[in-house]
């Protein structure tokens, strides 16, 4: 599954340089995720960098984008290869 902020964001602005790959950005009131970059950090660490640094734990796992670990290892791969 990609991860989503819900919006109890409070806009701390932590999350969005934790992301390795590119997938957080401002939205119009709040940060948001682009599933289609969002790995959960497969790929480049052990657990999701922008859950882990979140004050207000706003980042839970988006259900319109269920993907499985290989999923998501092959998402990982298709960003940082090109391919």
């Amino acid at each position: 599954m990609a991860l989503m902020i819900t919006d109890e964001c409070i806009n701390c602005d932590v999350c969005e340089p934790e992301c390795p790959n590119g997938a957080i950005y401002q939205g119009e009131e709040i940060y948001e995720i682009d599933p289609d970059k969002c790995t959960e950090c497969v790929g480049h660490y052990d657990e999701p960098q922008c859950v882990a640094v979140c004050p207000v734990d706003c980042i839970p796992k988006d259900p319109d984008h269920e993907e499985s670990h290989e999923e998501l290892l092959e998402k990982y791969k298709r960003l940082t290869e090109g391919g």
